[in-house]
């Protein structure tokens, strides 16, 4: 079915691999093992136990450059990959995912775009998938492998038809908080529900926290920051949140090149911080809204 001769897709509940690719709504795209329980945790969520709808998840990597050290730090890279694989598939029977695809790419060949097989994958998954919405990772993030994939997941469906491309394509917060963007284009995911899930998803990934990454900690807390930040004058309304960008007009309009929308974002909170720092100075203080 893929490309890559790595790939692999894992079906916690053993239904026919096309079909449980085809009952797909919710799909997430991440560059590395635990960047879905992060970044996705609004599909995961919204799909858990929801006879209506099913979470696909999608990892591009193979996990063998995972920075580790403890009990990992002798490690191999062909040791790691295993074990990384081994975590994603027990998060997807956590989170009682409809499918788990490990497309099996180095990391260097996810970032060379000149390497199109990546790409390629992502098409014929989307294809078979036929997902509602999409979320991966945003184009302002600071590690070059998730803005690698961002690109290949907007070039994957920019080659299908309009027709059958997702509603929806969110951009979502990993390596780079999103709490910039301006309230007006920022997408606030409530993550309230059912703590206890999103804790044993991120707590499978020991290689990453024994190794060193208390990635559980930091989404976990951040998740907290954001719903007591989000607002300033007013009380709390969620006890979790997670920011993302909705990156769907690069679908609709596949003349705004990936750079140009997000200087544009860029742009708009620049006018944003300047705004207000002028209208103080002038004396101006706009009444508070409730």
């Amino acid at each position: 079915m893929f490309i890559s001769p790595s790939a692999e897709i894992y079906i916690p509940d053993r239904a026919d691999p096309f079909a449980a690719l085809a009952r797909t709504t919710h799909l997430g795209i991440g560059a590395h093992h635990d960047d879905l329980e992060i970044l996705a945790i609004d599909g995961i969520l919204q799909c858990y136990q929801n006879p209506d709808a099913s979470f696909t998840g999608v990892v591009l990597t193979d996990g063998a450059g995972s920075p580790r050290s403890g009990p990992y730090a002798d490690m191999t890279g062909d040791a790691m990959k295993k074990v990384r694989a081994d975590e994603q598939k027990e998060a997807a029977r956590l989170g009682e995912y409809g499918a788990q695809v490990l497309l099996g790419y180095a990391s260097a060949e996810t970032k060379d775009l000149s390497q199109t097989g990546a790409t390629k994958d992502l098409e014929i998954l989307l294809r078979a998938a036929q997902p509602r919405i999409v979320y991966t990772h945003n184009l302002w993030d600071k590690h070059d492998t998730h803005v690698a994939v961002t690109l290949r997941v907007i070039d994957a469906l920019r080659a299908i038809s309009p027709p059958d491309r997702p509603a929806w394509l969110y951009g979502v917060e990993v390596w780079r908080d999103l709490d910039w963007v301006p309230d007006a284009s920022k997408v606030v995911f409530n993550s309230s529900d059912r703590e206890d899930l999103q804790l044993a998803l991120l707590g499978v990934f020991r290689s990453q926290i024994e190794g060193g990454k208390r990635y559980d900690l930091a989404a976990m807390g951040r998740r907290r920051a954001h719903a007591t930040y989000h607002e300033p004058h007013a009380v709390d309304q969620v006890t979790g949140s997670v920011y993302a960008v909705d990156m769907t007009p690069l679908l609709r309009d596949e003349a705004i090149d990936s750079a140009e929308f997000a200087v544009r974002l860029m742009d708009t909170f620049r006018d944003e911080v300047c705004s207000r720092i002028a209208r103080l100075r002038q004396g101006d203080v706009a009444p508070r809204t409730p």
